[in-house]
């Protein structure tokens, strides 16, 4: 495989890093510090992320921590372990974003978490400016059957995992028809993620990289153009009128 790569395996470390514990952020610094190039430490890529479906009542406050741990904080916690790196050798940092941050189709918990994150870039990018540093957004439209982030989901599932509260709430059929509809969605995502791939190496190589790049299709946009820029009672009712489909 070294040989197939063209040597490159040979400068390549591969190390286990799970971004909500602290003492593995500061092994990866110690580990990229102790390999540091002639040129300096260049870009830090941000794409750790989980997913998953459900109501707002239907989660428990631990996953809502648990998401926010790993979409959010554990962004913000790689980032700034190696912001002085990157602001010593005028690098890049590069997020991985989503357009469900513009909305939510049932997985509100993950669009919570995309639309800090964006919030969280759109400040520091203005911050690096003056160290020559780039800060970069990816908005991926629906990439589920190229990244597997999110497994078709379980009505039986989720209806077991529910409080006695909700269940009181909700029935099977709802919950049977909204998983259906979640997992209609995921089996139309692009199996295309080379394309998200290309954003990023984009993002790290370009002498003028953009600040958002978003790689959906033409409908997906649509929706994102419509989110922007129409009043949220027109957003809610175009979406109010997906669910009901």
């Amino acid at each position: 495989r070294r040989e197939a790569a063209g040597g490159g395996g040979r400068r390549l470390r591969v190390l286990r890093l799970d971004v909500t514990r602290a003492r593995d952020v500061t092994a990866a610094k110690e580990l990229v510090l102790s390999h540091l190039p002639e040129r300096g430490f260049w870009g830090l890529v941000n794409n750790a992320g989980i997913s998953t479906f459900g109501e707002t009542g239907w989660l428990s406050m631990e996953k809502y921590e648990k998401f926010a741990d790993v979409n959010l904080l554990g962004s913000i916690r790689t980032t700034l372990a190696f912001l002085p790196l990157l602001r010593k050798y005028k690098g890049r940092i590069v997020f991985m974003s989503s357009i469900i941050a513009y909305f939510s189709l049932g997985n509100g918990i993950y669009s919570m978490t995309k639309a800090a994150i964006e919030k969280f870039c759109d400040a520091l990018r203005l911050e690096m400016k003056k160290f020559g540093v780039w800060v970069c957004i990816i908005q991926p439209g629906n990439y589920a059957r190229s990244t597997k982030i999110q497994p078709p989901v379980s009505a039986e599932d989720i209806w077991n995992e529910l409080s006695e509260e909700e269940k009181a709430v909700y029935n099977k059929e709802y919950v049977q028809e909204r998983a259906n509809f979640f997992n209609r969605i995921l089996s139309e995502g692009s199996t295309n993620g080379n394309e998200v791939v290309d954003a990023m190496v984009d993002a790290l190589t370009s002498p003028a990289p953009k600040a958002r790049y978003m790689v959906a299709k033409l409908k997906e946009k649509a929706l994102v153009f419509v989110c922007a820029l129409f009043p949220t009672v027109v957003m809610d009712s175009v979406l109010s009128y997906a669910l009901s489909k």
